[in-house]
């Protein structure tokens, strides 16, 4: 995400010079992701959450699914809503109050890659057509800023549905809903994984760190589902993109999102 620090003269310089041989500051290749750790069920009182760390940058990521009415547009369709937070204690640009314009942009990158790839079949979370649905809600919290807090987001996200649960229940003639014992996975059908790619000074980079983002010329997110399809594609930065360079960025994401799943699914 954008942050208003000025990177030192001699980390730019230092930055630019390894690319053009190839190489990044931390010793990482162009297409090299940095170390991911994925933990679940971090949150006892959540329906599932989990706590992503993309080397420093770490984010958790909390659901909850509680009832309400549908949208008047898919009256027999469950909801979904995704919403970020940036902690103040992540950053020394996050500041506390209302959600600003990079926690707003996360959330709907976010959103956009979950619902579009259709991970969760929201059919099966009505309860009564045009009256009542369940309401999925995905909670985004920036523990570490340390760059690349889409990537960490999605992956955290995907995670955290995978992990949730849901009381077992029946749906009585009044259409109130009778709890019984047990639980049930969420009804997920896909495992959608963004993959974050920058350009600086012609190269591209996946996974960029916060100095490295402080270099962009531009960003392109691109979402994949199980199948290898794009489902959400975000630009960000104020460069541009030609049409070789989109398709050199979803073969890369195409070969990364399959080796992030893999992480994800634990396989």
């Amino acid at each position: 995400m954008d942050s208003s620090e000025i990177i030192p003269k001699v980390v730019r310089k230092g930055i630019s010079n390894l690319l053009v041989q190839d190489k990044r500051l931390d010793g990482r290749g162009l297409t090299e992701y940095r170390p991911i750790k994925v933990e679940t069920g971090i949150i006892d009182k959540a329906a599932g959450s989990a706590l992503v760390s993309l080397g420093k940058t770490k984010v958790l990521v909390g659901v909850k699914v509680e009832t309400g009415e549908p949208f008047s547009d898919s009256p027999d369709e469950g909801a979904l809503t995704v919403n970020a937070e940036l902690l103040p204690l992540a950053s020394p640009v996050f500041e506390p109050g209302p959600p600003d314009e990079n926690s707003i942009e996360l959330a709907r990158i976010v959103d956009r890659g979950v619902r579009e790839s259709k991970a969760v079949d929201l059919k099966e979370l009505c309860i009564v057509h045009g009256k009542k649905v369940f309401v999925v809600y995905i909670d985004i919290y920036i523990l570490d800023h340390d760059g690349n807090l889409i990537d960490a987001s999605a992956i955290a996200s995907i995670a955290a549905l995978i992990n949730s649960k849901m009381s077992n229940y029946t749906v009585k003639k009044d259409g109130e809903l009778e709890y019984t014992s047990g639980t049930r996975a969420l009804p997920l059908q896909n495992y959608p994984i963004a993959v974050t790619m920058a350009k600086i000074d012609g190269k591209f980079i996946v996974d960029p760190s916060l100095e490295e983002e402080k270099l962009i010329d531009a960003r392109l997110t691109i979402a994949l589902d199980q199948d290898g399809n794009i489902c959400a594609m975000q630009k960000g930065g104020i460069g541009t993109f030609s049409t070789a360079d989109v398709l050199e960025a979803t073969k890369i994401a195409r070969e990364k999102s399959g080796e992030l799943r893999k992480i994800v699914l634990g396989k």
